[in-house]
This record gives structure tokens, C-alpha cells and sequence, in this order.
């Protein structure tokens, strides 16, 4: 009977811990992705911002004996094109988080793919097409592109010893769509907003 109620309570711990909800707000840069992961944050000129929300739902938890977690994620978001029609948007992807815990803190490395899909041809993207050898025939662009989602984060409870604030996360990210090399209509450019973000499990 003990070993029932304690199996129980871990059970209701894991399922309290299943979902993510998470909060983001980014700037669009002119640094392609290559450039963004060795330093260079150069805001985009037109001051395009995106904000999103993303729920996730937790798939493996230590995978492979391995402090990995693996999450299936969906988002909206809304584009902030400035003096350009304003963009919305979808996302669903796959992240892995990878958790590297030291002195009782934690902190998580993020890696998502999936597809991404904008209601309008986001601004930053057309003019990563724009070919100056031949304006009037610009490379292609695509409302359904590739998605990953590059991500750092603590854990503020840990952090600051509260159980209050434990599982709600703060991050930087990237938040990236392409063609993947022409390999979705023929694309080979694409936009990357780094991005701030708060986060929590339950």
C-alpha cells in the first residue's frame, strides 16, 4: 500500500512537469545564423520585431540514460514588420534540451527543427533574396520554410534557492527559418531574430 501512494505521488510529479509554456520576444538581425553563433548581433535597419507564444509537451525525459529531454513543440507568432504589412506565423518542431546541472543549478542547452509557415513573405526575407546582379529577378522566397530553434537557459529557482520560482526558465534564442540550401521551393536565404524568452514547465 506505501509503495502504491509513493508511486503514485512520483507519477503526479512527472505528469505536473509534461508541458512547457514559454513567452518570446526578438529583433530581426542581418547576421545570417553562421554569423549570430560567432558573436555577431547586428539589429536588422527596419527595427522588425516578432513575439510569440510556444507550448511543449514532454516526449522522453533523460533519454537514453542521457540528461536529455525531448519535447514536441507548437507556436504562434506575431511578425512586427514596421512600415510593412505585419506578418503571422506557425511553428511546430522537435527540441532537444540538454541539461547541465552544477553547484544545484541548472542550466539547458536547446536545439529545435521542424517547419514554419508566415501568413505574408516577411520582410527580412525578401530582402535576403533581393539579388543585386539582377534586381528585377530576386532569388525565390517561401511562406513554408524550415524552423530551428537554438536556445540557452537557466533555471531561476535554482538560481536563487525558491521553490516558488523553480521550473521557470529564462533564456536567449535564435529563432531561425530558411530554405535549407534550396532544399524548400528553391530557397537558399531566410530570417534569424534573436530572441529573449521566459519559460516555464508544469
Amino acid at each position: 500500500m506505501t509503495a502504491l501512494f509513493f508511486t503514485t505521488i512520483i507519477n503526479a510529479n512527472q505528469q505536473e512537469k509534461k508541458y512547457s509554456l514559454r513567452g518570446v520576444y526578438g529583433m530581426a538581425t542581418s547576421n545570417d545564423l553562421g554569423e549570430i553563433v560567432f558573436g555577431k548581433f547586428n539589429p536588422d535597419q527596419k527595427d522588425l520585431k516578432v513575439y510569440s507564444v510556444d507550448g511543449g509537451y514532454l516526449l522522453w525525459n533523460d533519454l537514453f540514460d542521457l540528461p536529455m529531454d525531448i519535447y514536441a513543440k507548437g507556436g504562434l507568432s506575431y511578425y512586427d514588420e514596421n512600415d510593412h504589412p505585419n506578418a503571422y506565423g506557425a511553428d511546430l518542431y522537435i527540441k532537444a534540451f540538454w541539461n547541465f546541472d552544477f553547484w544545484k543549478n541548472r542550466v539547458r542547452f536547446g536545439f529545435g527543427e521542424g517547419i514554419s509557415y508566415t501568413t505574408r513573405l516577411l520582410w527580412t526575407e525578401e530582402n535576403d533574396a533581393y539579388n543585386p546582379d539582377d534586381s528585377t529577378n530576386p532569388d525565390p522566397t517561401s511562406k513554408f520554410l524550415n524552423y530551428l530553434d537554438i536556445s540557452l537557459d537557466f533555471d531561476l529557482g535554482k538560481l536563487v534557492r525558491s521553490k516558488t520560482f523553480e521550473d521557470l526558465y529564462l533564456g536567449v534564442m535564435i529563432k531561425h527559418r530558411s530554405g535549407v540550401f534550396g532544399l524548400f521551393d528553391g530557397v537558399h536565404g531566410g530570417s534569424n531574430y534573436n530572441s529573449f524568452y521566459i519559460e516555464k514547465n508544469f
